[in-house]
């Protein structure tokens, strides 16, 4: 059997080249030009100082568990209870993930299909909300999240979606979401963000929930490595339901997970259905088919990093790096709540006169990565946006440490104040400081690899 190419060529990938593919291949072997791009990635990822919040860098053998043999494994269902055969080494795979996922957050259940930390959200939401049902939650221009009930979002269409804020200082007001959850008696409130830099009262949370007699879904996305390290207090027996991702801080492939405390054995909408099997109906069938079983071995191998010293010794890092980074560009920005709790930081550009868009790509231009993101009261659309959010994920990852954020604050501040917007995302920016910054991050990268850098494709 042959198959055309998209140069035009052909590839063989009869039975016989499946086998030898099977006992030595590779992509530089195989496909050079998906190869080049492959390793021209993973020299972009070397070269640069990466100041996001809404990634982490992962283990080489948590890549290697992804790409695995279990790509070829298609079983609906958990396991036990598969809707197709030869799912026995994958039902122990998945059982693994599920103890090590438990283990990392102390919780009671945890179902780990979801296949990002949308799906998860958005199967919590089906699961227990009926369409029109009323959503409370912190609203985008906050640092809200788009599942969280944003319009563009399709949990703003199937549910009735009402929006807290922030108050004075840019902090969550809870008696106006006390005030809220009276007024509109919502079904569900979801505390959770993934632009707000100060650690969440879970607690003043599930009071207000429980008063209105609402769930309460944690959302903990952006801050998952934090609580599992202990750095921030834990949601999981505090919430009815919690949720996150497992790429943003946990080192972990593209995923998420749902996680049960102390709720696990209490009943779901119907008053009788226990909550732990009304959200593995909502994650299958109600939401997803099959699960992608090698991105659960991936899960796998990344909770048990996740429970070992040298995982907490990290995460400790990022909080600290973050403390210093705030702390260097409050000097000269304007910082939501004035620093952080947790990995990120958001910056208000207004007094700068830059809008997110190109403040994002001067800082890319010289090798820095951030992300536009709109502020409290932002009348830019999110193209565009107000602000800039910067993390320190895989800056500490790559060993960077409080005492180096000064000097990274500084090329941030270098960049930003040399440039000349000439419109709201057109903008002008001298070579001399474009190069001269290119040059520092350079040497940053050769000081502060990425670690297993030299595990490539080829």
């Amino acid at each position: 059997m042959r198959v055309e190419n998209f140069e035009g060529g052909n590839d063989d990938v009869s039975p016989t080249a499946l086998k030898r593919g099977l006992r030595a291949t590779s992509v530089g072997q195989d496909d050079p030009q998906l190869s080049r791009l492959l390793e021209q990635e993973a020299r972009y990822q070397s070269a640069v100082l990466p100041l996001v919040a809404h990634a982490s860098l992962a283990h080489p053998s948590v890549l290697a568990a992804a790409g695995s043999v279990l790509s070829h494994c298609t079983a609906e269902g958990y396991p036990g209870r598969r809707f197709h055969a030869g799912a026995r080494w994958f039902d122990q795979v998945e059982e693994l993930a599920v103890a090590r996922t438990k283990a990392a957050f102390r919780a009671q259940y945890a179902n780990v299909q979801p296949h990002s930390g949308s799906a998860a959200n958005f199967a919590v939401l089906v699961s227990l909300l009926d369409p029109g049902d009323t959503l409370l939650g912190l609203a985008l221009d906050a640092g809200g999240h788009l599942t969280h009930g944003a319009p563009a979002s399709v949990t703003g269409k199937l549910f009735r979606s009402v929006t807290y804020g922030v108050g004075a200082g840019g902090l969550i007001d809870y008696d106006q979401v006390a005030e809220l959850a009276r007024r509109h008696q919502p079904r569900l409130i979801v505390a959770g963000a993934s632009a707000y830099p100060r650690r969440l009262d879970y607690v003043r949370f599930r009071e207000i929930a429980d008063e209105v007699g609402a769930y309460l879904l944690a959302d903990i996305s952006h801050v998952s490595g934090l609580v599992a390290a202990g750095v921030l207090p834990s949601p999981v027996d505090v919430a009815h339901v919690t949720t996150t991702s497992t790429y943003k801080q946990l080192g972990g492939p593209r995923g998420g997970l749902i996680l049960l405390g102390a709720d696990h054995r209490a009943s779901g909408p119907d008053g009788r259905t226990p909550l732990s099997a009304v959200l593995d109906r909502g994650v299958f069938p109600m939401t997803q088919g099959t699960p992608n079983a090698a991105a659960i071995a991936a899960k796998a191998r990344a909770l048990d990093l996740v429970c070992g010293d040298g995982f907490k010794e990290v995460v400790r890092q990022i909080a600290a790096d973050a403390v210093a980074l705030a702390k260097a560009l409050g000097h000269g920005f304007d910082l939501l709540t004035d620093g952080t709790d947790t990995h990120l930081i958001v910056l208000d550009l207004a007094r700068t006169g830059l809008t997110g868009v190109i403040a994002e790509r001067a800082l890319e231009e010289c090798g820095i990565l951030a992300n536009r993101n709109r502020v409290p009261g932002d009348s830019r659309p999110p193209q565009i946006a107000g602000g800039l959010r910067l993390g320190t994920n895989i800056v500490a990852q790559r060993g960077l440490t409080p005492a180096d954020m000064a000097g990274c604050a500084r090329l941030v501040a270098e960049v930003l104040s040399a440039v000349e917007p000439l419109g709201t995302t057109e903008y002008r920016l001298a070579a001399g400081v474009r190069n001269a910054v290119a040059d520092e991050v350079a040497e940053l990268s050769l000081r502060f690899p990425v670690p297993g850098a030299g595990v490539t494709c080829a």
